[in-house]
């Protein structure tokens, strides 16, 4: 079952229409085909052009749409043989960041990502994605393996950011995620990037200092959240929309101003509406990526690396 959002009640509206009609007409002799086929297509159409101009704050909410693809979906769709990995070998286990060794299109990979959950039990447990610096550590340990081994590394990027609770605090989330930057930029193997749904602060960019950054058509990528920098700027949350809209946070704005390379088309209606396809359209255009990026040396890749990042700097 679909959980609408609010600017998509017209189109909620018409599927209920649509589904009162069907359940009305079974056992009834009265064809309704051409009524039902009139309206599934005046959906259809609503679906598609209300996608088309969606503002940044609507596709902020689209991003976090509890129906949402995250980690363990791609993972099943888009991956084979996943093998996880956990622990950092120092303090133990975050749930929050996920990772091990996959199959990519039969191309051996290191996988990386956040994982929100997908009920309340899973997200409790998974923190809601908000890695903490056991995470990011298990990260980096992850990334010496690749490097080790030869393996190009993926990540899946789906964070509002990292766990600010004192206990992270304490346990050194700031270098925890330094490190983890730092692990990117130095890997000699391929590394492509994908911001999944939310990309939010240093806990996005810690997984996200690729030569290739990629994002689905409906994510978002910012430094602050919308609510947390209308919370600054205009002391009220409310202001969340136009603090969205400021900031320049939808593929398509950060695509122009070059900080993402390429975005990866979601079916009508957002990747909730079909995983599955999703999945299959972020696994080709990551498996291009790889492909083109394993003709470079090493010292090439890194080389890509320090250029992008100090492009944006300039």
């Amino acid at each position: 079952m679909i959980s609408y959002l609010e600017f998509e009640k017209p189109v909620a509206e018409l599927e209920q229409r649509i589904a009162e009609l069907r359940a009305a007409s079974e056992g009834d002799d009265v064809d309704i085909s051409k009524e039902l086929k009139r309206l599934e297509e005046k959906s259809a159409t609503l679906l598609a052009s209300t996608y088309e101009s969606l503002s940044p704050w609507q596709k902020t909410q689209v991003a976090r749409h509890p129906s949402r693809p995250h980690f363990r979906d791609f993972v099943e769709h888009a991956f084979e043989d996943f093998i996880p990995l956990g622990g950092d070998r120092a303090f133990g286990e975050d749930e929050a960041i996920l990772g091990g060794f996959a199959k990519l299109n039969g191309r051996k990979v290191v996988l990386i990502g956040h994982e929100k959950g997908n009920d309340t039990a899973s997200r409790i447990r998974h923190n809601f994605g908000m890695g903490k610096p056991e995470g990011y550590r298990k990260a980096i340990r992850l990334m010496e393996l690749a490097d080790r081994f030869g393996l190009p590394v993926v990540t899946l990027v789906d964070t509002s950011g990292a766990f600010p609770g004192v206990e992270a605090e304490e346990r050194g989330q700031a270098e925890a995620i330094a490190r983890s930057t730092e692990a990117c930029l130095a890997l000699g193997v391929p590394m492509v990037a994908t911001i999944v749904g939310e990309g939010g602060s240093g806990g996005a960019v810690a997984l996200a200092s690729a030569e290739r950054v990629l994002m689905l058509e409906h994510a978002v990528y910012s430094v602050i959240s919308p609510e947390g920098c209308a919370s600054i700027l205009w002391r009220t949350a409310e202001k969340a929309p136009d603090a969205a809209e400021a900031m320049k946070i939808t593929a398509q704005n950060l695509l122009e101003l070059g900080v993402i390379d390429r975005i990866v088309k979601e079916p009508v209606g957002g990747a909730h509406r079909d995983p599955e396809a999703t999945a299959k359209l972020l696994a080709d255009a990551i498996g291009e990526e790889l492909d083109m990026l394993s003709r470079n040396a090493p010292d090439e890749l890194r080389r890509m690396r320090e250029e992008r990042f100090l492009q944006m700097a300039g």
